[in-house]
């Protein structure tokens, strides 16, 4: 096991914090989760950009299957029905708080908010709420009013092995004094010098203050605000050969040494001040008025080293690997199995064994090689860059809850927000050089370095970069939107169901901050306005027909607005839209039955879901051209369906048997139309992407539980087995271009060559806790030891992704080479015997 947990050590010395577990003598309700999920999420989500965040929809307590997975699976990164997290809302204080550009909840926007982020009422995709109607994934609503935060103080420390090795956090809630006053503040700090994987480092300091004034009994306003500033090194994922290489499943190929010590090329830093106020008006015992305005300015970075006239300095580069000089794969491929291709294989496998710093960069090395091209007048060979993504937001939310009659109520409302979006690129450090120019080298062919379609710039022809300026692209992107919605709902004896609709618009534009050379008429100043007409509807319903027996049925249809990350064809050259952008259309349902008695609680569902008309972005370098690829798909198809199960027997007042399981698939069913442009040229392409048959990536599709809970006399005692498989890859859309697979036999038939979808292994994991609550003269005292992967299993692939680079196997091809990018996707592992002591002092 590559890093031992010391459990003696952590309890002695840990200083972070993090919450323990939930005092068994009172059971959860219907709006408060165990905060333990959080601890999960927050160390097994969101950490890296190069893997998609997720969010999983917590669920009401009544289903024994929603309810469990998001704390259960998420060491695996288990998204609900594998869904994209831009089906699924969160909102705060009824607020929509999903990016407004990419349409997902970033989780960092609330990291270490674990207090706040306690009070939440969540609901099914086909469940009627009081804040809007739930997405296709499920919708999530955060309570950050001061008055529902616990009174009291609350002190904790933790100390981990995950991405960060300690945490503190201090708490504390007034409620309401005489005067109608409440006051809540929070503050947590994580830390790690080095986190679980080498070479990452993590530093964060979140931060919540929030005041709330009950002016009588009709009326209270209150404000929050809150922060989560951090900076943290990320880790890549690599490839199995790397992998082996390397003897380690952990090997991050994004640190180096300098001057004999370790430093990350991959620093990201991220803070999203947010502020929300909340007016809430009872105008009666049975209507109730919310109205919320949320701002959030954030500013997210992240550095990366890149290249000039080069090579690529990526120490698992693939020419350096063995198997660029031979081919391991095919023993009928004479042509790379030769005896020079052999000597080449043993002469890099000896080199990158022979030390770990020739597994890493050489940052060293980067700055002897710029400091003697400087010295000739030419510049930086290697640099590093960071990427921006700032937005500015403002939200206007408001919804009126009526209480019609008994059995009948009405809740309505609508939103409105505006969004700003900042992406341009900085120079972060010349490693050395002193000269860098703005130009685009990737023209060089195509046209002269000196012709103006070279120029990133146009108006600014070769100008020189200095450290913290801006070069490459920048550009805005504009989002408005305005949503009106109303969900009617009814108890009519033994039937419960409610109908919703809502109805929205939406309108996005491009504002170029330079003229791009390969788009001089099309990139400076904004562009045309693409404005989108949406809206839909849904009904959800459930039966009891006695004696703990309930059957559910969801039916919804919409037409969902793109969103604007999909929507150019190439933001960072030009103003262009994708075309044939068109709403998608969204078809789901669901069937389900619950049955509750004393002493068991199961659900069985059933679910569908089909969408049409989706659009995927992506960009990525295709070496055998020297050329950067903008790459926009439309017209996917999807259909998601599947059958999920939870299982919760009380054997006795203090043994209970929790079961989950699902058995689902997530595929593309149809071949997408896609186009690229090519930054060699700035020409567009057309093709047909050969995407029928491919999975969504990084999800297991098929995952089961098992989970032998004890809770007796202040003693919570949890063992997990979990069980994941049919974990795919994000697929690359670049090696399945129909052009290039085509097969025509000699009668003039065509076919095509489809490859399969990169796979990870699934297997199993054993995870468990143990807590203890103890009730003092003043306060309680809670410990409780979480620990995952106890049986150390690190060959379950929690995510990864095909390579984004072509074979080259004609021997006429000046590029050949024996190196296979479809059999060398790379992987994310799951992390080894990890866990987390957590001491909560609450007074």
């Amino acid at each position: 096991m590559r890093k031992k947990l010391r459990l003696a050590l952590i309890a002695l010395c840990c200083t972070p914090a993090a919450f323990a577990q939930v005092d068994p003598k009172q059971e959860q309700n219907a709006v408060t989760v165990d905060e333990s999920a959080f601890t999960f999420s927050e160390s097994q989500l969101g950490e890296d950009d190069n893997v998609s965040q997720e969010v999983t929809v917590l669920g009401q307590n009544n289903n024994a299957y929603a309810s469990e997975v998001g704390y259960k699976w998420s060491p695996a990164r288990f998204k609900y029905r594998a869904y994209n997290s831009k089906y699924v809302d969160i909102y705060i204080n009824g607020n929509p708080a999903n990016d407004g550009e990419r349409g997902e909840f970033r989780y960092s926007l609330v990291g270490g908010l674990n207090n706040q982020t306690r009070g939440v009422e969540a609901s099914l995709p086909f469940e009627d709420n009081t804040f809007n109607v739930a997405a296709m994934g499920g919708s999530n609503n955060y309570n950050f009013r001061p008055s529902a935060m616990p009174a009291g103080h609350r002190l904790s420390v933790a100390g981990a092995n995950r991405n960060y090795i300690f945490r503190g956090m201090y708490n504390y809630s007034s409620g309401f004094n005489a005067k109608g006053w409440a006051w809540s503040m929070g503050l947590t700090y994580r830390y790690a010098g080095e986190g679980y994987v080498e070479g990452t480092f993590y530093n964060a300091l979140s931060y919540y203050l929030g005041v709330e004034k009950m002016f009588n009994q009709q009326h209270s306003v209150s404000l929050v605000t809150w922060g989560n500033p951090t900076e943290r090194g990320a880790q890549a994922a690599s490839t199995d050969e790397m992998y082996w290489l390397a003897n380690d499943r952990f090997y991050n190929p994004n640190w180096g040494y300098q001057n004999g010590k370790k430093r990350n090329s991959r620093i990201i830093h991220d803070w999203a001040p947010s502020a929300l106020l909340t007016w809430d008006w009872k105008m009666d015992d049975n209507t109730k008025l919310t109205t919320t305005l949320f701002g959030k300015y954030a500013m997210y970075s992240s550095s990366r080293l890149s290249y000039n006239n080069s090579t690529n300095p990526a120490p698992d580069y693939y020419s350096l690997m063995p198997s660029y000089n031979y081919n391991v794969w095919d023993p009928n491929d004479l042509d790379n199995r030769t005896e020079s291709g052999l000597a080449g294989w043993q002469a890099a496998y000896d080199y990158l064994t022979a030390s770990k710093a020739n597994r890493q960069i050489n940052w060293d090395r980067i700055y002897f090689s710029n400091r003697a091209v400087s010295a000739q007048g030419a510049d930086a060979m290697y640099y590093l860059q960071a990427y921006h993504d700032d937005q500015l937001t403002v939200n206007l939310a408001s919804t009126l809850k009526k209480q019609l009659s008994k059995t009948q109520s009405l809740t309505s409302g609508f939103n409105v927000s505006t969004n700003k979006g900042m992406h341009y690129q900085t120079m972060e450090d010349l490693l050395g050089a002193t000269s860098f120019h703005n130009v685009n080298t990737y023209v060089v062919g195509t046209y002269l370095s000196s012709d103006m379609q070279a120029m990133y710039d146009a108006d600014h022809p070769n100008k020189e970069i200095k450290v913290g300026d801006r070069f490459a692209y920048d550009y805005n992107i504009f989002v408005n939107k305005a949503q009106i919605w109303s969900t009617y709902a009814e108890n009519f004896g033994p039937l419960h169901y409610s109908l919703s609709a809502r109805l929205g618009a939406q309108s996005m534009q491009r504002e170029g901050k330079m003229r791009n050379g390969l788009a001089l008429d099309n990139s400076l100043g904004k562009s045309k306005t693409a404005k989108f007409l949406d809206g839909g509807v849904k009904f959800g319903s459930s039966l009891s027909v006695g004696r703990g027996n309930t059957i559910s049925l969801g039916i919804g249809y919409e037409k969902k607005a793109p969103v604007a990350r999909t929507a150019f064809a190439a933001p960072q050259i030009n103003n262009d839209f994708v075309q044939g952008l068109k709403n998608e259309d969204v078809f789901s349902t669901e069937l389900g039955y619950q049955l509750q008695t004393s002493w068991v609680h199961a659900n069985i569902n059933a679910y569908y879901s089909r969408l049409n008309h989706v659009a995927e972005y992506s960009m990525y370098y295709d070496d055998s051209q020297n050329s950067f690829s903008y790459v926009s798909i439309n017209g996917i198809n999807k259909e998601y369906y599947g059958i999920e199960a939870g299982l919760n027997f009380k054997v006795n007042s203090a043994f209970n048997i929790k079961m989950l399981g699902t058995l689902s698939d997530a595929k593309y069913i149809n071949d997408a139309d896609v186009a690229y442009i090519k930054s060699q040229d700035g020409k567009s392409y057309k093709d047909v992407v050969l995407s029928k048959g491919m999975r969504e990536g990084c999800t297991p599709l098929t995952a089961a539980s098992i989970d032998l809970n004890y809770h007796s006399g202040g003693w919570f005692l949890d063992l997990i087995g979990n069980y994941y498989d049919r974990i795919y890859l994000y697929y690359t859309p670049v090696t399945r271009y129909a052009s290039e697979n085509l097969i025509r036999d000699d009668l003039g038939n065509d076919t095509y060559n489809r490859y399969d979808q990169a796979k990870g292994d699934g297997g199993f994991m054993l995870d468990a806790s143990i807590g203890r609550s103890i009730y003092l003269k003043r306060g309680s005292l809670s410990i409780n030891l979480m620990l995952t992967n106890l049986l150390n299993n690190t060959k379950i692939v929690t995510g990864g992704m095909e390579q984004n680079r072509k074979d080259r196997t004609n021997v006429n091809d000046e590029d050949m080479r024996a190196y296979k990018f479809q059999k060398s996707p790379k992987k994310f592992y799951a992390n080894g015997t990890n866990g987390m002591l957590i001491i909560t002092y609450k007074f």
